[in-house]
């Protein structure tokens, strides 16, 4: 009879997952790995600054928070159907995951990994014909190999959890669904006609799995962390997003390289035969970063948002470096 003791803990098996996850978005999408040694190297230099005006923090626990900083906070997929949001549902829990708005494992100090997960409303999408495609694709795709099914229902009659030897296996064959894969589901034809509907639809409809769309790490100094990618010759957003740099950080502020354009092979109306194979291109990965500040009270928060709404009309169609010294200018009101 199997014991509480040889089951694999829910929050080891997120850890592994989200290692796992990253080590696999890194060889799909190589910048993301050079993104990862820049936030790597500005929170080193970041927590050796802060050793030098605190004598109390040692060489260790700077180790130890430039380990945790480095585990990425989140990532992000686009499912198709219900019953893909229900078995994803059902891996998640697994790992400890449920849904709802927000949660923050830090507090527990675990592995605070989450997903953000989206859901298709075809109900919602103006063309018919789209529409009927769409989800004529997703009926005819299988994005669950049949092992993994195989091991969410065994481990649901012991419990919700899998024991070491189930774990080993199950994480290969969960990431399997969130991979990236080269050849696309849609003939060319298929993935333009709902690409014009809208690009996000096509990632969704057109492609065999679904695959993560990014995955974003902590930085401690996100301003030096974009003046880095820009220096790299990275392609980032033009400006950080949220609140402006100030002495004590709130809420949350996000910058990312944009999504790249990749090759893809599409089947021709003939067929999936090397030689019935179209190279194209498609946007399907970016690397995000986040630095989170303290949260604020009610009262603080209606002012943030009605200074940013204020800093957004005299921005107008400003350039970034005007507009973010527009935001800093409004954002005075918000003691610092």
């Amino acid at each position: 009879m199997l014991t509480h003791s040889i089951f694999v803990d829910a929050d080891e098996l997120r850890t592994s997952f989200a290692s796992a996850m990253s080590v696999m978005y890194r060889k799909e999408v190589p910048l993301y790995g050079d993104l990862i040694n820049i936030v790597r190297d500005v929170n080193a230099s970041t927590l050796q600054k802060r050793q030098a005006s605190d004598a109390s923090t040692t060489s260790a626990a700077i180790r130890t928070s430039s380990e945790r900083l480095t585990l990425e906070r989140h990532g992000a997929i686009r499912l198709g159907t219900p019953y893909e949001l229900q078995t994803v549902r059902r891996i998640f829990k697994i790992l400890g995951m449920h849904p709802v708005g927000y949660y923050d494992l830090s507090l527990a100090d675990k592995n605070p990994f989450r997903v953000f997960t989206t859901l298709l409303r075809p109900e919602l999408l103006a063309s018919e014909e789209a529409r009927k495609l769409s989800l004529t694709l997703l009926g005819g795709r299988k994005i669950f190999t049949d092992k993994l099914l195989e091991l969410l229902d065994r481990a649901e009659l012991q419990g919700g959890r899998l024991d070491k030897d189930q774990a080993e296996v199950f994480i290969p064959q969960a990431l399997l669904t969130f991979s990236w894969k080269p050849v696309a589901a849609a003939t060319f034809s298929q993935y333009n006609l709902v690409k014009a509907e809208h690009p996000i639809l096509a990632d969704i409809a057109c492609f065999q799995s679904s695959h993560i769309n990014h995955l974003t790490p902590r930085t401690l100094d996100i301003d030096a962390v974009q003046e880095a990618m820009q220096r790299a010759g990275m392609a980032v957003k033009s400006r950080i997003e949220g609140p402006p740099l100030r002495k004590c950080p709130i809420l949350l502020r996000q910058t990312s390289f944009l999504a790249l354009e990749e090759a893809v092979k599409f089947p021709t109306d003939g067929g999936k035969t090397e030689e019935g194979l179209v190279e194209a291109r498609h946007k399907a990965h970016f690397g995000e970063i986040e630095e989170r500040g303290a949260a604020v009270t009610a009262k603080g928060r209606e002012l943030y948002d009605r200074l940013l709404n204020e800093s957004r009309e005299k921005a107008g169609d400003a350039n970034p470096k005007e507009a973010d010294t527009i935001v800093a200018d409004t954002f005075r009101a918000y003691l610092s």
